[in-house]
Formats: structure tokens, C-alpha cells, sequence
């Protein structure tokens, strides 16, 4: 079996009820994103792509953008409960199509959101739970946000961490918006890897050790900037005098990045599969496709990633890790 551990979907009631409270405006942004990835909202086309490849499992995600990002406190709740129940339906009617679901939560809202990681979890069977790289404009690091990390720890249940840019963050200062998808094909990377940072150094993976996340996008930039992130801690250290921004550090930098895991949702290309198994290790590594993003029938994905993880110079129980083992160890995942 091939585990695709960052599936993304948008159940009817859920998104219905997202577009009326998150207002006309926004409906209207993303009519043509939903007319041009159908894959998205339609279980059938869902169905005809997963019937290509018989042996792949998905685990749901609640698709972008992150809710607590375009609707009030109240309305997230609601819509959060609405989005967990209708996901925790389709695992139980499709169990040879959905492994299990990863809870959306109400990050605008701490309290509600520990609320309903419980409920998610204890009495929707849940598996995990979806966060974000940008929770209102707010750091991950937050302090209010230990409350969930502590929460998961105890669970033994990993976070799935999904970058969020958008492109109204221009990328230069005197421009409005980011042009040439510089936004999402480079700005989704380094917004991973900042959070990443904030979590490993602003004491977050300090205080609880066996936190569990899970990096999408084969860890952002990390991997391909490793040799250069311990160059730069070593310098700025020593020769500068840098004092981690008055974070106390219990291992080496480079070390704190490694407790992260990440997925092969790369869209194929071994050599950068290489480059993060080669960081990460074999036990850090979880197959993603990120589907339904790429053509209509959300097979592209599929056809290029499989390939590309059967084509790294690794052994056959490494790739029974990442296709399959290291998910079911990590989101505890019965064998079936």
C-alpha cells in the first residue's frame, strides 16, 4: 500500500457554508479555482484518478485557504465542525479509498481549537491535525499556541504543517501584489522553512521534544541549505557573538531541524527526494502527492511522484518507510 499522507479536499456542506460566511468577494476570487481543479469537490473525479492507482490510500486534509485566514472567531468554529464531521464521513463510507483525516481546527480561537482536536480525535477517530504556517499574521512560536502543540505531544499524533502565502504579500516593495506565482512556487517554500525556524529556535521543539510535525513540500528549503544554515549558525555565533535571539539551545541548530519530518510532495524529482531523504533519513520521510493539484482528473501528481520515489538509490525497506510504514507508525495507523 502507498499511504498519500497530504490529500487535500472540499466536502459540500463545508465548502458551501465557508463561501456564504466568508462573503461574495471571496466566492468570486475562487470560482475559476474550483471550475479549474474539480478534483477538489467531486468525489467521482476523485475516484476515477484513485482507480488508476489501486494500491494508494489517501489521508484527508481540509483544503486552503486555512480557515481562521477569511472568517470571524465564530464562524470557524462552526465551519471547523462542519468540515471534521463531513471528513470523518467519507473515511467510513470509502475506507478502500481514505486511510483516516487529519482534524481542521480553529486556530483563531485556542480554546475552541483544543476543543475540537479532542473531539476530532477521541470521537471522530482523527488521526493528526492540519496547522498552518501563518495563523493570522501570528508566529508559530506564539505562546498561545503551546496549549495545542503540549495537546498533540500527549496524543502521540503528528502535526501536518501546510504553508500559507498568498499574493498579496508582493514580493517587492513598491509593487502591490507578487507577480509570476513567486508567491506559491517560492514563497510557499520559504514559508515553510520560517516556520520551521520559529519552532526549532523560539522554543517549541525545546519545551516538547516528541511533537511530531510533519513538513510539507520535502521540508522547504532546509534540505538544499543545510551545509550553509550550520555555516551561518557557526559563524554568527562565534565571530559575531549572535545569541540565538536569547533562545537557550540544547543541541546544535542543524540538529533541531532534523526532529522535523517531511513528505515527498515535490511533484517527482528524485535528485531533490535525495536531497531531503539525505537530510531527513529514511524514518523522516512520508510519501504526498499533494493531490488534486495538477490536471483535471488530478492524475499527474500520481504518475510523476510514485516514479520518482521508486527511482531513489535506496534499499526496498527504506521505500516500504516512506511509502507506507513510517505513516502508520506516525499517525498510528492500524494495519488492514
Amino acid at each position: 500500500m502507498r499511504i498519500d499522507v497530504f490529500c487535500h479536499f472540499l466536502p459540500p456542506r463545508y465548502l458551501q457554508e465557508r463561501n456564504r460566511r466568508a462573503g461574495s468577494a471571496f466566492g468570486t476570487q475562487y470560482a475559476k479555482y474550483f471550475e479549474a481543479n474539480p478534483g477538489l469537490t467531486d468525489l467521482d473525479i476523485r475516484f476515477r484518478t484513485l482507480d488508476q492507482f489501486p494500491d494508494v490510500r489517501q489521508l484527508l486534509t481540509i483544503a486552503g485557504p486555512n480557515v481562521e485566514s477569511i472568517t470571524a472567531p465564530r464562524d470557524t468554529v462552526e465551519l471547523a465542525h462542519i468540515a471534521n464531521d463531513e471528513l470523518a464521513g467519507m473515511v467510513a463510507k470509502h475506507p478502500d479509498r481514505f486511510i483516516a483525516a487529519a482534524a481542521c481546527l480553529p486556530m483563531n480561537d485556542v480554546d475552541a481549537a483544543l476543543r475540537e482536536a479532542d473531539r476530532a480525535i477521541q470521537d471522530l477517530g482523527f488521526c493528526g491535525v492540519e496547522v498552518f504556517t501563518d495563523i493570522c499574521g501570528k508566529a508559530v512560536d506564539s505562546p498561545e499556541f503551546f496549549p495545542l502543540y503540549e495537546k498533540m505531544q500527549g496524543y502521540d499524533l503528528p502535526i501536518l504543517l501546510h504553508p500559507r502565502r498568498t499574493n498579496t504579500t508582493a514580493d517587492y516593495a513598491d509593487e502591490a501584489t507578487s507577480k509570476f506565482l513567486i508567491y506559491t512556487n517560492f514563497g510557499w517554500p520559504f514559508e515553510t522553512s520560517k516556520a520551521m525556524a520559529r519552532l526549532a529556535f523560539g522554543g517549541v521543539l525545546e519545551r516538547f521534544p516528541r511533537l511530531k510535525i510533519v513538513t510539507h513540500h520535502a521540508g522547504g528549503l532546509v534540505p538544499f541549505f543545510a551545509k550553509r544554515i550550520e555555516l551561518s549558525w557557526d559563524f554568527n555565533q562565534k565571530l559575531m557573538g549572535y545569541d540565538h535571539d536569547g533562545q537557550t539551545l540544547t543541541r546544535p541548530p542543524i540538529e533541531s531541524y532534523k526532529l522535523f519530518y517531511c513528505d515527498t510532495a515535490i511533484q517527482g524529482n528524485t535528485a531533490a527526494l535525495m536531497c531531503a531523504y539525505d537530510f531527513f533519513g529514511a524514518d523522516h520521510m512520508l510519501f504526498a502527492t499533494d493531490s488534486p493539484y495538477d490536471d483535471e482528473l488530478g492524475a499527474r501528481v500520481y504518475r510523476e511522484t510514485i516514479p520518482a520515489v521508486e527511482a531513489m538509490p535506496v534499499g526496498a525497506a527504506e521505500k516500504e518507510k516512506i511509502f507506507e510504514g513510517n505513516a502508520r507508525r506516525l499517525f498510528r495507523l492500524p494495519r488492514g
